[in-house]
């Protein structure tokens, strides 16, 4: 992971990720409130330059921000203002769409700030950190469930000792330990809830996460996933 940074005083993180679809199916799911509220957080987007966006983050929690560039579908520009995060310059969010041959497009997604120290690195690492396992609910979603509406459930709490502690208690307790990518899968009987599919992908490293598919309880997406906020490991 690198931030670049520039003599002005901007610095960046850059991303991007190969997702099948047209750039019109892509940019419904990443630019429009109810593509955005099947694979990322809910959210409302007002679709114009100069519009509105807020996304859900939690209840009582939203993070708002103001459309900066808008050229569907090709170009998505959002700036989040500085009160992201408390001290932060205000975040910029550019995304692209870029269409390849074989019915696919790459996605590309820019943040940038600016900032006179290296005092928001670490931040923009951090932000960094966590969009592979949303790309990876994104290549599910255009894949298996594109154009559909859905609605997202997140279950989070702390755990105690380091991130590899958790993330090892996580995985014996939905059944996923060993488990390999493409078998079929179930959560055991005692305690966990009543879910069952297929293992898409199990990521481990620095921001470990699980990429199941769901055809029980009912369709969808399942992305277990340890991280750290605030020196607080959550699961």
């Amino acid at each position: 992971m690198t931030v670049k940074r520039s003599a002005s005083g901007r610095r960046s993180i850059e991303l991007e990720v190969e997702v099948p679809g047209t750039p019109e199916e892509v940019w419904q799911a990443i630019a429009t409130g109810p593509g955005i509220s099947a694979w990322f957080f809910p959210a409302e987007v007002d679709e114009r330059l100069g519009g509105r966006i807020v996304w859900h983050m939690e209840p009582g929690v939203d993070a708002p921000g103001t459309v900066t560039a808008w050229e569907p579908p090709r170009r998505l520009g959002i700036e989040e203002p500085p009160d992201w995060r408390p001290g932060a310059a205000a975040l910029a969010t550019e995304w692209t769409i870029e269409p390849r041959a074989g019915g696919t497009c790459v996605v590309r997604l820019v943040h940038s700030l600016f900032a006179d120290t290296g005092d928001w690195d670490d931040e923009l690492e951090g932000i960094e950190a966590n969009w592979p396992c949303f790309f990876g609910i994104l290549q599910l979603y255009l894949k298996h469930f594109r154009g559909q509406p859905a609605a997202i459930i997140r279950v989070t709490g702390t755990a105690s000792g380091t991130a590899r502690d958790a993330w090892t208690a996580l995985l014996d307790a939905l059944g996923l330990a060993g488990a390999a990518e493409g078998q079929s899968w179930r959560t055991p009987s005692d305690g966990a809830p009543p879910l069952s599919g297929a293992v898409e992908r199990i990521v481990e490293g620095t921001s470990p996460h699980a990429l199941l598919r769901l055809d029980h309880p009912l369709p969808g997406i399942a992305a277990p996933t340890v991280y750290t906020m605030d020196d607080q490991v959550m699961t």
